[in-house]
């Protein structure tokens, strides 16, 4: 009730990655924080930790996955109605990187009356089509390196990238990226150092916060 802006962060893979587990989008938050701080903002940072480590709840998760997280996203959207319905001044940003992105991108075409709601979203899966194009939301897919091959659908340059990786034929100026730590994924590497990520970020909270809102 003292801040703000609640900053609620879900990460990519199966889910369970705290932000001290996720060092590219801690670095991302702690940006966003610094950057809400200068515009003369109080903001937490809140973790969605959608999944348990065990086996069932990987195959929950997994049966989830498939369906676009229904019940996830649910669960996301009751706790965000229920913070803006008892603190009508906070704003939320729903935070999300790859698979994280598909529950932030659903729940905020759930939340669209919801004024005080933003999302800020990282390298979304080729496969899932945004549902929300309005100016509370950023969708960055390149982290000004090039394309996003995760996001862009570019299996041919993920499986080379892959296998020039086993061989160790990988050159240090060849663009990072992983999905599941072991197929490499081009361009699927977002943290703060790199300037389409935090180009983006802070021309997106000067847009929406920066004049005295």
């Amino acid at each position: 009730s003292d801040q703000d802006f609640v900053i609620i962060f879900n990460s990519g893979g199966m889910g369970w990655n705290l932000t001290a587990e996720t060092p590219g989008w801690a670095s991302i938050l702690d940006g966003i924080t610094t950057q809400l701080a200068e515009l003369g903002y109080k903001s937490v940072v809140l973790n969605y930790r959608r999944t348990g480590g065990g086996f069932w709840d990987s195959v929950r998760e997994i049966f989830e996955a498939v369906r676009k997280y229904p019940n996830k996203v649910q669960d996301l959207v009751v706790r965000v109605e229920f913070l803006t319905d008892h603190l009508p001044n906070l704003r939320v940003i729903v935070a999300g990187g790859s698979t994280g992105t598909v529950i932030t991108d659903e729940a905020m075409a759930r939340l669209q009356d919801r004024t005080q709601v933003y999302s800020i979203q990282t390298g979304m899966p080729f496969w899932h089509k945004p549902s929300t194009h309005d100016e509370r939301t950023l969708l960055v897919n390149s982290n000004g390196l090039g394309d996003d091959t995760f996001s862009y659908g570019n299996i041919p340059a993920m499986l080379w990238a892959t296998f020039k990786d086993s061989m160790g034929l990988t050159r240090p100026d060849d663009n990072p990226g992983n999905v599941l730590k072991w197929l490499k994924a081009p361009g699927h590497d977002y943290s703060w150092q790199y300037p389409g990520v935090y180009e983006s970020v802070v021309d997106f909270l000067q847009r929406n916060f920066g004049q005295g809102d």
